[in-house]
């Protein structure tokens, strides 16, 4: 397999594991250390890309000026873990792509607000967990009860994305 197509093959895979997680954890870097919130993912298919929205005047608008380095969390059917780096983007026309009415009441604004911005984090790498396959499931936990090696099990996996 080239380079090109193990690339693709792990996007899908990455996609297909988060494209029904809706909640994240963003971690950034703030003075005093690591910080992580919920964010909502917006809808988009994964490409290498994430994208959510915040507003300019939030903490983590302030940390992601000093430092890009994120780390997006998703746990559900299974458990993904992504590295990359965060841009600030300020598009209104991509705002109102991703925008939702729910938006209005919960940031109390509308799309066109000038103190929205949104993160577009793209992924260098990824670690999973699959653990919504029940047979790959089984045969770890049972490999584990036993006392063997599961390491390189298709259960846990680190994926070059960028």
């Amino acid at each position: 397999m080239d380079a090109l197509s193990d690339h693709q093959e792990a996007v899908e895979t990455v996609h297909k594991l988060i494209k029904d997680i809706e909640i994240a954890m963003l971690t950034t870097s703030s003075e005093e250390g690591l910080v992580s919130r919920p964010m909502k993912t917006q809808d988009a298919d994964f490409d290498g890309t994430l994208w959510f929205l915040t507003k300019k005047d939030t903490s983590k608008f302030h940390e992601l000026l000093h430092n890009k380095q994120v780390n997006v969390a998703y746990a559900g059917h299974s458990f993904v873990s992504i590295r990359g780096e965060a841009e600030l983007v300020e598009s209104v026309e991509k705002i109102k792509q991703f925008w939702n009415p729910v938006y209005e009441k919960m940031l109390e604004t509308n799309y066109d607000d000038p103190n929205l911005v949104l993160i577009r984090v793209t992924a260098d790498a990824a670690e999973y967990w699959d653990s919504g396959n029940k047979f790959k499931m089984a045969k770890f936990l049972f490999h584990r009860l036993l006392g063997q090696n599961t390491e390189g099990s298709a259960i846990n996996q680190s994926v070059q994305l960028h």
